[in-house]
C-alpha cells in the first residue's frame, strides 16, 4: 500500500464502541421490556430467576401513581433488567405477547363467522358445520335467528 492508499483508507477500529443512537435505542427496547414485564401478573413473573434489586424494584412499582414518577423508574428497572438474563425475560414477555395475538386473532375469526352467519344465513351455517363438525347446529340455528332479529331491531 502506498502513503496515498494509506491516508484514503479507512481505519480499522476506529469505532470500539456501540454509537450514541445505538445506546439510546437499546435503552428505550429495554424500557419497553420493562413497561411489558411490569404489565404481567407477580406469580408470572416468579418464573424468572431476578435479583434482588430487581424484584425490590418491581413491588415498588405499585406505589408509584405519577406517570413522570413511573417513566423514571421504567428507566431504573431497564438498567437493572440489563444486568439480568435478557433471553429469559424476552421469552417470558414474548411468550404472553404470543399468547395475546393469538387470542385476538381467534376473536377476529369468531367475529368474522358471526357476522357470516347473520349476513348469509343457511350457507354460512352449513360452511360452518362442515368446518366444525361437533358443533351444535340447533344451538346456532337459535342464536343466528337471536341475532338478526336483534339487527333488525336495532
Amino acid at each position: 500500500m502506498d502513503e496515498r492508499e494509506e491516508l484514503i483508507a479507512p481505519e480499522e477500529g476506529l469505532r470500539s464502541s456501540p454509537s450514541k443512537s445505538q445506546v439510546k435505542r437499546e435503552l428505550h427496547a429495554l424500557q419497553d421490556l420493562a413497561e411489558r414485564l411490569l404489565a404481567m401478573p407477580r406469580a408470572e413473573l416468579e418464573r424468572l430467576s431476578l435479583s434482588a434489586a430487581t424484584w425490590k424494584a418491581v413491588d415498588e412499582t405499585a406505589r408509584i401513581k405519577d406517570h413522570r414518577a413511573l417513566r423514571r423508574h421504567y428507566k431504573h428497572i431497564a438498567k437493572l433488567l440489563a444486568r439480568e438474563d435478557l433471553d429469559a425475560v424476552r421469552a417470558l414477555t414474548d411468550q404472553k405477547e404470543g399468547i395475546k395475538q393469538e387470542a385476538a386473532a381467534r376473536h377476529h375469526r369468531l367475529e368474522r363467522w358471526r357476522e357470516r352467519l347473520i349476513d348469509e344465513g343457511d350457507q354460512a351455517l352449513t360452511a360452518f358445520l362442515t368446518e366444525h363438525p361437533g358443533a351444535d347446529s340447533q344451538r346456532l340455528r337459535t342464536l343466528v335467528r337471536a341475532a338478526r332479529r336483534g339487527r333488525e331491531q336495532g
